[in-house]
C-alpha cells in the first residue's frame, strides 16, 4: 500500500541536490515559525543576502523539502471541537482491499490525518468533528460504511498538549 511512497521517498534521499546546510535548516526554522516571512526579513536573520536565500528557498521547494505553505487554523474556533484518533484494522491485507479504504479515507473532509500503522491496527485517523453527534453521525453514515473494516476504535481527545508541525 505504501510502494509509492517509498519509491518516491528513496528518489529523493538519492538526490544529491538536497544536501541541507546548517543555514537551510535556519531557513527551515524560520518558514515553520511564520510561512509569511520576507525573504528580506529571513535574510536578515541568517546574515546571507535575499538571492541566496531566495535560491535556497526554490531548491528546496523544488526538491520537496518544502511541500506546500498553509494557514494553520485554530479548529476550535471553526466549530471543529471534537478531535478523535480512531483506529482501523482491515479484515484483508491486499492491495484491492487496503486501496479501496485509502480512497475512501482522502474523500472524507472529516478525517485530517491518516496513517499506516504496525501492531494490533493497520490504520490511524485524526478526525474533527463539530459535536459528539457529528461525529457519530459521520462514524455511522460514512466510515462504518468503508467496505472491508474488520474492527474500529475510536479514542476521544480531552486535551491538546503539544500541537506543532515544526520538525525542524
Amino acid at each position: 500500500m505504501s510502494s509509492t511512497y517509498n519509491t518516491t521517498l528513496a528518489e529523493h534521499m538519492s538526490n544529491p541536490a538536497l544536501v541541507l546546510d546548517s543555514k537551510d535548516y535556519e531557513i527551515l526554522r524560520l518558514l515553520q515559525e511564520n510561512a509569511k516571512s520576507t525573504v528580506r526579513e529571513i535574510a536578515a536573520k541568517v546574515h546571507l543576502s535575499t538571492t541566496p536565500v531566495h535560491d535556497r528557498i526554490k531548491r528546496m521547494e523544488n526538491n520537496g523539502v518544502i511541500k506546500q505553505y498553509a494557514a494553520l487554523v485554530d479548529r476550535r474556533l471553526v466549530r471543529k471541537g471534537i478531535m478523535v484518533i480512531c483506529y482501523v484494522s482491515l479484515k484483508e491485507h491486499t492491495k484491492k482491499v487496503g486501496g479501496r479504504f485509502i480512497e475512501a479515507i482522502l474523500q472524507m473532509r472529516s478525517v485530517i490525518e491518516c496513517y499506516t500503522i504496525s501492531g494490533e491496527f493497520d490504520f490511524m485517523l485524526k478526525i474533527i468533528a463539530e459535536s459528539m453527534d457529528d461525529y457519530h453521525t459521520f462514524y455511522i453514515n460514512e466510515l462504518s460504511e468503508i467496505k472491508g473494516i474488520r474492527y474500529m476504535q475510536s479514542i476521544f481527545v480531552m486535551n491538546v498538549i503539544k500541537d506543532t508541525h515544526q520538525i525542524i
